[in-house]
């Protein structure tokens, strides 16, 4: 079968033949209808993810929906390495199947995906948001900060702000849910910027920069105020101030989308696929040809933002 194969760590994949995947016990087959790019594929395709380097050669791509032998439609975001999510057929954990909801086409469903999961489940499950708090999205320009936008409105927050580079992605999320804006790259004080925006202090950071603009962020918080890390797009490290922390009593909590049962990823994403559906969630995406992977995964590694690459074999 075709598939993007990694064969070198740090590498882009390429389009090759790749051993057809064969279903077991524990294990199914998934004939792939699109999946999802992410900055989470390239982070594991460079050898230096958390759980460690994926095996050499391998199929690249973390989740997807499709069909299986029976015709019934599926999200799944484990599969069973070699094989990933970017090719013409998968192998996935059977209990790692989540039924896709009437409504959705695959190309929607795919863009929701890990993307919206960790938006939706990063605001109810590891922020605890409550009805009426004001939220604050670092990174609302990417594909995850822009459903994080609309979730945080859709889920009850009494603000939002949206703070990202300054453009027309960052100027189009006020009619996506967002109360005001923040351009982190044009502000002068981005502390003062922040708490401007907000309209006093924040309770819940969703964070994918990192870098300077949380520590700005955490500055801009209300006393017992949770700061979620989802991703680092502005940088690795900080320098936090032990005062900053204790004086506000302030939560800094990481946030894995791999870490939530699975019950509550499948009810999260059957949430999001009826949110979508309704049409009270916009889902941005770009559907692209399995083979344009190299182009694809170069456009995946710019910090500017921009629609969910869902790749389609």
């Amino acid at each position: 079968m075709r598939a993007a194969v990694l064969n070198e760590h740090g590498a882009k994949p390429r389009i090759e033949e790749f051993e057809d995947p064969s279903g077991g016990d524990d294990s199914v087959e998934v004939l792939v209808g699109a999946a999802g790019l992410h900055h989470l594929d390239i982070f594991k395709a460079s050898g230096r993810y958390y759980t460690g380097p994926p095996p050499l050669p391998s199929v690249v791509g973390t989740d997807g929906v499709g069909r299986l032998e029976d015709g019934r439609r599926v999200f799944f975001d484990t599969t069973v390495a070699p094989h990933g999510s970017m090719a013409e057929r998968t192998l996935v954990p059977g209990d790692g199947l989540l039924d896709l909801p009437d409504g959705v086409d695959d190309h929607v469903a795919a863009a929701l995906g890990n993307t919206a999961l960790a938006a939706w489940l990063a605001l109810t499950w590891r922020a605890e948001l409550q009805s009426g708090e004001t939220v604050l999205v670092l990174g609302a320009t990417g594909a995850c900060g822009g459903i994080a936008v609309q979730a945080a409105r859709i889920l009850g927050a009494g603000r939002v702000v949206a703070a990202g580079r300054a453009g027309e992605r960052l100027a189009a999320l006020r009619g996506r849910g967002a109360d005001s804006v923040v351009a982190v790259d044009e502000a002068g004080d981005l502390v003062e910027a922040l708490k401007e925006a907000a309209q006093g202090e924040v309770d819940v950071t969703i964070d994918l920069l990192w870098g300077e603009p949380a520590v700005a962020a955490m500055r801009a918080a209300g006393r017992f105020a949770r700061h979620v890390e989802v991703g680092n797009m502005a940088g690795l490290e900080i320098t936090l101030p032990a005062p900053l922390v204790r004086s506000k009593a302030l939560d800094v909590r990481g946030f894995s989308v791999a870490i939530p049962p699975i019950e509550l990823r499948r009810e999260a994403y059957t949430r999001l696929c009826e949110h979508a559906a309704a049409g009270d969630l916009e889902v941005e995406y770009e559907a692209v040809p399995l083979d344009d992977i190299a182009t694809a995964w170069e456009r995946q590694q710019q910090p500017s933002g921009g629609p969910k690459l869902v790749l389609v074999p």
